[in-house]
């Protein structure tokens, strides 16, 4: 059996153990044991900014928000996706998740945070949400596992009413909002519902022929 091997570790906020992992040729990402992200199975990552992305690809000097860096494959995608005068602002929480995907002998995110369209700030996303109304067209939230499966408990405001209505605020005209969530969460839903907000949702595999399925809402004003 191929060993994992630990390549090194955080502690949010809250205490919950963040852990970067490595297993047979794999990365990983671990909080308090349970698995968040791996690099075999990231297809509902891309999905997420390209259900975003793709729609504003056009717009002269579109302005995009990340919630998460994760190992880095949201933003990479919306990288693909979005034009040469585009601007990428990535809110990560913890410093190590950043040093991780920064250290090109991890493979992950070295090369894309060097583009020039590419800016990652070390907060907490509510607080890039609340210093920034009006300022993306688009959002994309992949923090801790979705609204219903949280793990870590400072990311329970985001998916609150105040939290909702605060994304809401950072939109630019004809915004999008794109969540993603380890399952379906109806009661998600109806709150998005009650601030104004039409919903898509999306059905997506972890992995393209394998792996769990998820869930991505994609939310416009109604």
């Amino acid at each position: 059996m191929k060993p994992t091997v630990r390549l090194g570790e955080a502690r949010t906020p809250d205490g919950t153990l963040i852990e970067l992992l490595r297993h047979d040729g794999a990365y990983l990402i671990r909080a308090d044991g349970v698995e968040l992200m791996s690099t075999r199975r990231h297809l509902s990552e891309d999905r997420l900014a390209e259900l975003a992305c793709v729609p504003i690809r056009e717009r002269p000097r579109a302005r995009v928000l990340i919630g998460g860096l994760g190992l880095g494959f949201t933003l990479r995608e919306a990288m693909r996706h979005l034009a040469a005068d585009a601007e990428i602002v990535v809110a990560e929480l913890l410093e190590a998740v950043i040093a991780w995907n920064a250290d090109p002998a991890f493979e992950l995110s070295a090369e894309a945070m060097r583009d020039p369209r590419v800016r990652v700030v070390r907060d907490d996303v509510s607080n890039v949400l609340r210093a920034e109304s009006g300022g993306f067209d688009a959002i994309m939230l992949d923090t801790d596992n979705g609204p219903e499966a949280m793990i870590m408990s400072e990311n329970a405001r985001l998916y609150a009413a105040a939290g909702i209505k605060t994304t809401i605020a950072a939109l630019r005209p004809g915004g999008v909002i794109a969540y993603w969530s380890v399952g379906d969460d109806p009661g998600f839903v109806a709150a998005l519902e009650r601030a104004g907000l039409t919903i898509v949702r999306h059905r997506v595999r972890a992995h393209a022929t394998a792996g769990p399925m998820h869930t991505l809402y994609v939310a416009q004003l109604s």
